[in-house]
């Protein structure tokens, strides 16, 4: 059943994911065929092909490389400068700037349709949202934190203006934030407070984190005899508070932060009963994944709850949120030097393949809103003003009509191809580095989810399971 499940699963991610790239390139071929240009190719994927066949003179082909799609159209120079012309673009009829921009244009906006028309089938399915919330936990004596009143048991509900319900909001509110003292509300009692707290920057994470703990953390179920764990002294029911200086939040937070660390000794803060205790524990080498491993198993009877909101969130309020999202990340990663988030921190093709698939394995309707933020990243980043992107053609087309002449196809193709290398070499970095945090995927992987129809439902178990 389980081998039953993974297959569906991954014949859906490529469905899925194969659609994001196809309603896309679709907009450019349709736009492109309507105003008249010549099409030599659609493809989806890069690469050698899969499978393929010719109609009405076009190619037509499914790639190995499942990271894009290409419509070949020699007048506006798209994928040629990769894959090779079979016709100058100087034998063709000229075509007008206008008409470049409107099938650049196409591909994008495909995609923000498709997005739209995806949020508005999760409004009449609803949308499982997580139970975790900013629930505070030990609150050291003595620190700032704890001077300032703050107490176990509050709950963080907004984060530098911004609405918070779980632990995931919060330290994402403190990782984009440009300044190091953030404004923070806390519930207690249905009274609010706010304060200003300060953040910390850890050198794990590499990003800068609150220096609070969540109510719950990851719990131990097994340690393996004879592995770094065991060596370490860790035990099965040991709840884990932090890593390395960083607080554990979740269990696969915690196993990236085990990844990073191989063979370095690193201090493991644990509640044992009522007891609180410092380890050491070295992580090991795993051969297969590259990346630390400490050999337990942690929350493994553990369940990620859901409670299923029906009807779900209004298509533009749920297109909205997740365009602020990506306004989010852009301007984290232009402020990186305030903010911490850098290129390292993207995901490429496998690691946007991986989180679609646990997020369908959980529930489809999870796997659906996936969808929607895929489609809208799609279209943000095709827009962006590069060549052998979207906007790098709107760009030149513009270029075109102030000069009144058509740009030279051999600067467009030098252009192109330089772009197309960096693009590629930016993808492979990003690639590799979502290879490193495959422990993380597959801890996501692993879990249990429960969708809860009932709002008042009981409190959800610590979050996550897997193994390390």
């Amino acid at each position: 059943m389980h081998s039953l499940t993974s297959v569906l699963v991954v014949v859906a991610v490529v469905l899925l994911f194969g659609a994001a790239v196809f309603v896309h390139e679709f907009g450019h071929f349709w736009m492109a065929r309507r105003l008249g240009f010549k099409v030599e190719g659609f493809s989806i994927g890069f690469g050698p092909k899969i499978f393929g066949w010719q109609r009405h003179g076009i190619d037509y082909a499914w790639r190995w490389i499942p990271a894009g799609g290409s419509v070949k159209l020699p007048q506006m120079l798209t994928s040629e400068a990769m894959e090779g012309r079979s016709e100058s673009p100087d034998k063709l009829p000229s075509v007008s700037p206008w008409a470049k921009i409107l099938v650049a244009l196409a591909g994008p906006v495909m995609n923000v349709v498709f997005a739209f028309v995806i949020a508005t089938l999760i409004y009449f399915v609803g949308l499982p949202v997580r139970v975790n919330p900013a629930i505070i936990g030990v609150v050291e004596p003595g620190s700032p934190e704890a001077q300032m009143g703050i107490r176990s048991g509050d709950r963080i509900v907004a984060v530098n203006g911004k609405v918070v319900t779980s632990w995931e909001d919060a330290q994402m509110a403190a990782v984009m934030a440009r300044t190091n003292v953030l404004p923070v509300t806390i519930e207690r009692d249905g009274v609010q407070t706010s304060y200003h707290l300060a953040t910390k920057y850890n050198q794990e994470l590499g990003l800068k984190v609150f220096d609070l703990e969540p109510l719950e953390h990851p719990v131990i179920a097994t340690v393996n005899a004879g592995s770094a764990a065991d060596q370490a002294g860790l035990k099965s029911g040991d709840e884990i508070l932090a890593f390395a200086g960083a607080p554990a939040v979740g269990t696969s937070n915690l196993i990236s932060l085990i990844g990073k660390r191989v063979g370095q000794p690193s201090a493991v803060e644990v509640k044992r009963g009522s007891e609180r205790l410092t380890l050491t524990a070295t992580p090991r080498l795993d051969p297969d994944t590259k990346t630390g491993r400490l050999g337990m198993i942690i929350g493994g009877s553990q369940t990620t709850v859901y409670q299923l909101q029906r009807p779900g969130p209004l298509p533009w309020v749920m297109v909205g949120e997740i365009c602020k999202q990506n306004y989010d990340v852009v301007a984290a990663l232009v402020h990186s030097k305030q903010t911490g988030v850098g290129v390292k921190d993207l995901s490429g093709p496998p690691g946007i393949l991986a989180a679609l698939a646990t997020e369908l394995k959980a529930d489809f309707r999870l796997g659906l809103k996936f969808m929607v933020l895929l489609n809208i990243s799609l279209a943000i980043l095709n827009l962006l003003p590069l060549p052998v992107l979207d906007g790098g053609h709107i760009l030149m087309a513009l270029l075109e009509k102030l000069r009144g002449r058509p740009l030279s196809a051999r600067l467009q193709e030098y252009a192109t191809t330089a772009f197309a290398v960096l693009l590629i070499s930016l993808m492979l970095y990003v690639s590799m580095n979502d290879l490193k945090r495959w422990p993380m995927f597959r801890s996501l992987w692993n879990q249990q989810v429960q969708i809860e129809s009932n709002p008042g439902g009981s409190k959800p178990p610590p979050d996550g399971s897997g193994t390390n």
